[in-house]
């Protein structure tokens, strides 16, 4: 496993792309979430975000992990490019004619998929804490603490997500066209909803149950949005006679699908790249 890290290591090391597109991801969500706590002045009114409560404890981890986990996708160039270099500058070959097996490749590359979704998690663990103990009104330790589930959903929605764009870079070999394949994928998964909705059943319920077990939609539903859950908007919704009776909860089967489509995304990649002739 070391040598398997320490090849990875060298890769990204010398991988300027690598470093870009982590530095803009990261500095990204730091972004969103410093804007949220800026004064703004519009006439004689002054408002700001975080006074909101978006950034109380517990409900900032609800919060930053669903904001964060929009910008996944400039992880997924960096895996995608990954993958698509190996071919490219047949590093792949080479180190397979240094002792590598497809499977060791495979496993090194899911471990990076690993290490940039721990280090993603680590990242908005740390900024929530700091942002959290700064504009909450409640900083008990049962409180902050509370809610943390969010937190596992998200590296689970990241490594799910990363696992997803290997094993199109395994599949197709080429950056843009993995990434366009994952487009394409996110379009049919949509139109199939909508028949689904419309056509087939004419049932929410129905075409949502059936969906769910989509991959992109599993990983969408493990943190689902959080805007309605602020008492500002259930006391709005309250006063035009609507209820809001929404589940946020991660669930466990939300959380099971994801994990099967991991393992089943790591597997085919392996598959693909036993049978092919390099």
């Amino acid at each position: 496993m070391l040598r398997l890290l320490h090849i990875e290591f060298q890769k990204i090391r010398y991988n300027k792309t690598v470093k870009v597109i982590s530095i803009i991801y990261f500095v990204l969500i730091t972004f969103i979430a410093l804007i949220a706590s800026i004064e703004f002045n519009f006439a004689s009114i002054n408002f700001r975000v975080a006074d909101q409560g978006i950034f109380n404890f517990p409900f900032i981890w609800h919060f930053n992990t669903y904001l964060a986990a929009w910008l996944k996708l400039f992880f997924a160039i960096v895996i995608v490019s990954l993958v698509a270099n190996e071919y490219s500058y047949r590093t792949l070959k080479q180190n397979l004619i240094d002792g590598l097996s497809k499977k060791e490749f495979i496993l090194s590359k899911f471990v990076t998929v690993l290490l940039f979704a721990a280090g993603s998690s680590i990242f908005v663990f740390i900024l929530s804490i700091i942002l959290g103990l700064s504009f909450s009104d409640y900083t008990e330790i049962g409180i902050i603490f509370r809610d943390l589930d969010y937190l596992l959903a998200y590296f689970i929605k990241l490594v799910g997500f990363f696992s997803f764009c290997l094993f199109l870079g395994v599949l197709v070999k080429r950056s843009a066209f993995a990434l366009g394949f994952l487009f394409v994928w996110w379009i049919i998964e949509n139109i199939t909803y909508a028949f689904l909705k419309f056509k087939a059943f004419k049932d929410t319920d129905i075409a949502e149950s059936i969906v769910q077990f989509f991959p992109l939609e599993a990983m969408n539903n493990l943190i689902k949005e959080p805007f309605t859950r602020l008492g500002g908007v259930q006391s709005i919704a309250s006063q035009v006679g609507e209820e809001i009776t929404k589940s946020y909860d991660v669930t466990l089967l939300n959380v099971a699908i994801v994990s099967v489509w991991t393992v089943l995304f790591i597997y085919w990649a392996w598959v693909i790249l036993k049978r092919r002739d390099l």
